[in-house]
C-alpha cells in the first residue's frame, strides 16, 4: 500500500512536470516601452484598435445607410466615455465595492496617496458588464440629443462590439490576466507572471468566440439590411452574453468573494442581458416601434 502511495504521488508529479514542458510558456512584459513615468502597454493598443476598427467599419455602415460622418462622431465621443465611465464603475461597484466605497475618488481618479504621496496606478480594474451598461447609458444619451432612433443605432452598433471585445481580450492575454484554470490541453498556456501552472488561454477563448460572433452578425446585417428593429441586438445579447456566460466555467474568478458562489459574479451579470436578447428576438416588432 505504501509503495503504490508513492508510486500514485511520484505519478501525479510526473504527469504535471510534463504538463509544465510541453505547455506554452507566456512571459512578455505588458509594456512596449517607457519614457519617464510613461509606458506604452499593449492593452492599450489593443484597446485604441478596437476603437479605430469599430470606428471604419461603422463608417462604412453610416456611409450605405444615408448618415453622415458628423453623426458618427458624435456617436463615437459617447460611446469611448461610455464605455471607459461604464467599465471603470462596473469593476469598483460589482468587485471591489468594499475597497471603493472607502476610496470613492479612486474610482475617478489614475493616482492614489500612499503616506502622503502620489501613486500613479492608471485604472486597474474595467469590467465587461459594466462597460456594456455605460454605452447603453451612453447610446440613449446619444439618441435623445440627436434625435436618433434608439433601436436603428443600437442594431448598427452591436455589429461592431464583438470584434471590439476581441481586441480587449486580446490585450487582457498580454497583461496575463483573466486567467484560466488549470488545464492538461496541448494548448495550455503557463502566465509566468502569475505562477507555473498550465492552463486554459480563457482570453483566447473569449476573443475567438467574439470573433465568430462578429461574423454572424455582419453576415445577418449583410443579408438583410432592414431586420426588425431591436432583433440584431437581441441576437447579439443573446450570443455574446451566452458566450461569456459558458466561458465562464473555464476561468479563476476575479475576486476571492466568488469562491464560494455556484456562479460567479460575471455570470449572474450575463443573465439579465441574455434574457433581454430572448426578449427583443420574440417581442412582436410593433410593440417595439412604440
Amino acid at each position: 500500500m505504501h509503495i503504490n502511495t508513492n508510486l500514485s504521488k511520484f505519478t501525479g508529479q510526473f504527469t504535471t512536470m510534463i504538463s509544465i514542458l510541453t505547455a506554452i510558456h507566456w512571459n512578455i512584459d505588458p509594456v512596449i516601452f517607457e519614457i519617464g513615468s510613461f509606458g506604452l502597454r499593449y492593452y492599450a493598443l489593443c484597446f485604441l484598435a478596437a476603437f479605430v476598427v469599430s470606428y471604419i467599419l461603422m463608417l462604412n455602415i453610416f456611409k450605405k445607410e444615408g448618415k453622415s460622418q458628423e453623426l458618427l462622431d458624435q456617436l463615437s465621443i459617447y460611446i469611448f466615455l461610455g464605455t471607459l465611465i461604464g467599465a471603470r464603475l462596473g469593476h469598483c461597484l460589482f468587485y471591489e465595492f468594499d475597497y471603493y466605497i472607502q476610496h470613492p475618488l479612486e474610482m475617478i481618479l489614475p493616482f492614489r496617496m500612499i503616506n502622503g504621496n502620489f501613486e500613479l496606478t492608471g485604472f486597474q480594474g474595467l469590467a465587461s458588464h459594466g462597460g456594456a451598461i455605460g454605452i447603453l447609458t451612453a447610446l440613449w444619451l446619444f439618441s435623445r440629443k440627436t434625435k436618433t432612433d434608439f433601436m436603428w443605432i443600437t442594431d448598427r452598433l452591436i455589429l461592431v462590439v464583438p470584434l471590439a471585445g476581441a481586441f480587449v481580450r486580446l490585450g487582457n492575454f498580454f497583461n496575463s490576466e483573466i486567467i484560466g484554470l488549470p488545464a492538461s490541453v496541448p494548448w495550455a498556456v503557463v502566465f509566468e507572471k502569475v505562477d507555473a501552472v498550465p492552463r486554459h488561454p480563457a482570453q483566447l477563448y473569449e476573443a475567438l468566440a467574439y470573433v465568430v460572433i462578429f461574423v454572424i452578425l455582419w453576415t445577418m446585417y449583410q443579408r438583410n439590411r432592414k431586420p426588425k428593429a431591436g432583433y440584431l441586438f437581441g441576437v447579439f445579447l443573446v450570443l455574446l452574453f451566452g458566450a461569456r456566460f459558458a466561458l465562464e466555467f473555464f476561468k479563476e474568478n476575479q475576486e476571492a468573494f466568488e469562491d464560494g458562489m455556484k456562479f460567479n459574479m460575471g455570470q449572474l451579470l450575463s443573465i439579465p442581458f441574455m434574457l433581454g436578447g430572448l426578449y427583443l428576438i420574440f417581442r412582436k416588432p410593433k410593440e417595439i416601434s412604440k
